[in-house]
């Protein structure tokens, strides 16, 4: 089926409380999106954020980020007062986020509903279901809160080995604290699920973010040492990054922990099978970023000083994909198959079958044979303006060379679009194209400039933090994305019910009677 969707952040979604949330304005956007004539709702990774604050980089890939819990559910819920809330210290700016408020005011407030939280049945039973990935990452958040947030690679020896009796005696020491950290995700796991089932119910569908890799400072890597290449200690070979590419002219490096694929494969893929099970719990479909990494990922030397010294090794090709899909069925997958492709790319793209990414702002600067041109596309893949890592549509248009633009005009025959309505030209293209799904990111639908970005690959300090005014998705907007929706048959047919269908036979049977 042809679909369409929109790619926003919950962290930019409008909130009286300094980020985006699982609040009334979330409902309000799914309404948007189902008026929109949307099917598809495209989130980054849902996990929590930590030095950086980059969804790529989260303390668990298992857990949800507290900032999204809507602390006005917490009010209904007797568990906060409403004075309390609007006392909250949250930053000035609704545009953007700022994390270091939300970091201390938010832990304050969260504390506070923890205290007034009685653990009951449902508690209890969402704390044993998630008992596998819950507990290390608990355990985890409340060893770093008692080492005052440090590095798990610099703690104590006794405590940086998740499985040693130190460790065991501080599970009892810290059982309080642990509790808090349940809490938190029973929390999340609520909201979030109330939200997506509202979602699904009108319709449209969740398309969940997985990175490939983890964060060295994460829970993961903590309590599994031995599926990564790094020592008991988190002192990694070789850390996960990429050469030059599209996305920047120096390489990226990332500073994950790489995986131990021969640990893995030994365990049958477990870990990997878990964190695909949990995603799916999460998500009706899952992105994997950096698909590519399957094939061959590049491995950069620990101490090396560019990513020049990196080299590209095998990765797990097929054999991780039949594992999952034996323990867990055909599953509904995007691959981020963007950045520095080869044959091996494309054969595992054609092993698993799964839909690829297509982005527009990569068409326009080698000519006619350039294969993210829309006259390219097989209908198996997903078209995008843009990403999260791209600059917006808008300010990408005025950072053009003058070769590259003139030839989008050509291509696109807007010759004489005015300059700030230019995104809905590759917004029409995308829709237009026979991919089968098209997502559009939200500051390209608001046609924002480059305050609208939302990440520069390999830097810190000012990403992650773009959000959506109040009121911002506008009815005219809401009307202009339906109707090239419509035209170009993505709009989501429902299913008809057992009276549409038999009216419809009537008619036809009566339809047939006439031309007899």
């Amino acid at each position: 089926m042809r679909a369409s969707g929109v790619l926003m952040p919950v962290s930019s979604l409008p909130s009286r409380y300094g980020i985006g949330c699982f609040s009334k304005e979330a409902y309000e956007f799914v309404d948007c999106l189902e008026r929109a004539g949307q099917s598809k709702w495209q989130v980054l990774p849902l996990g929590p954020t930590g030095y950086g604050d980059s969804p790529y980089q989260p303390f668990s890939t298992f857990a949800g980020n507290p900032y999204f819990i809507d602390l006005d559910t917490l009010v209904e819920e007797g568990l906060l007062y409403k004075e309390e809330c609007e006392w909250l210290q949250c930053g000035g700016d609704p545009r953007f986020v700022d994390y270091e408020r939300i970091y201390f005011s938010r832990n304050e407030i969260l504390r506070k509903a923890y205290e007034r939280f009685s653990a009951d049945e449902k508690f209890h039973a969402f704390c044993k279901k998630e008992q596998e990935w819950l507990e290390p990452y608990c355990l985890f958040r409340a060893i770093k809160d008692s080492q005052n947030g440090a590095l798990w690679t610099t703690w104590p020896e006794e405590l940086r080995k998740s499985g040693s009796k130190e460790v065991q005696n501080k599970k009892k020491e810290l059982e309080k604290e642990m509790e808090y950290y349940q809490f938190l995700e029973y929390e999340f796991d609520r909201q979030w699920n109330k939200l997506k089932a509202y979602a699904n119910k009108k319709g449209i569908t969740i398309i969940g973010d997985l990175p490939i890799y983890v964060a060295i400072d994460s829970a993961d890597a903590w309590a599994n040492p031995k599926m990564f290449q790094m020592d008991e200690d988190g002192v990694p070979s070789a850390i996960a990054g990429c050469p030059p590419d599209a996305f920047s002219a120096t390489g990226q490096m990332w500073g994950n922990p790489l995986y131990d694929w021969k640990a893995q494969k030994k365990t049958g893929y477990k870990w990997w099978i878990q964190r695909m099970k949990r995603s799916f719990v999460l998500y009706d479909t899952v992105r994997i970023d950096h698909f590519r990494g399957f094939a061959e990922y590049y491995a950069i030397p620990a101490d090396a000083e560019n990513t020049m010294e990196g080299e590209w090794v095998e990765g797990p090709g097929i054999d991780l994909f039949r594992a999952m899909e034996k323990a867990l069925g055909e599953m509904d997958v995007i691959a981020e198959d963007l950045g520095t492709l080869d044959d091996k790319v494309f054969d595992l793209m054609d092993e698993t079958g799964y839909p690829g990414m297509k982005v527009l702002q990569f068409a326009f600067d080698s000519g006619n044979t350039n294969f993210y041109l829309p006259h390219h596309y097989k209908r198996n893949c997903v078209v995008y303006t843009g990403t999260h890592d791209n600059d917006t549509t808008k300010a990408w248009y005025y950072g053009m060379n003058d070769w590259a633009r003139e030839y989008s005009k050509a291509y696109l025959n807007n010759y004489d679009r005015p300059w700030e309505d230019i995104p809905w030209d590759f917004i029409r293209a995308a829709e237009a194209s026979v991919a089968n799904l098209a997502v559009i990111p939200m500051w390209d639908l608001l046609c924002c400039g480059s305050e609208g970005r939302m990440n520069h690959p390999s830097t810190l300090g000012e990403n992650w933090k773009w959000r959506m005014l109040p009121g911002e998705f506008r009815e005219d907007i809401i009307g202009r994305l339906r109707w090239l929706t419509d035209t170009f048959q993505r709009m989501l047919v429902p299913p008809k019910t057992e009276e549409e269908q038999e009216e419809n036979e009537d008619e036809t049977d009566a339809s047939v009677s006439e031309s007899i």
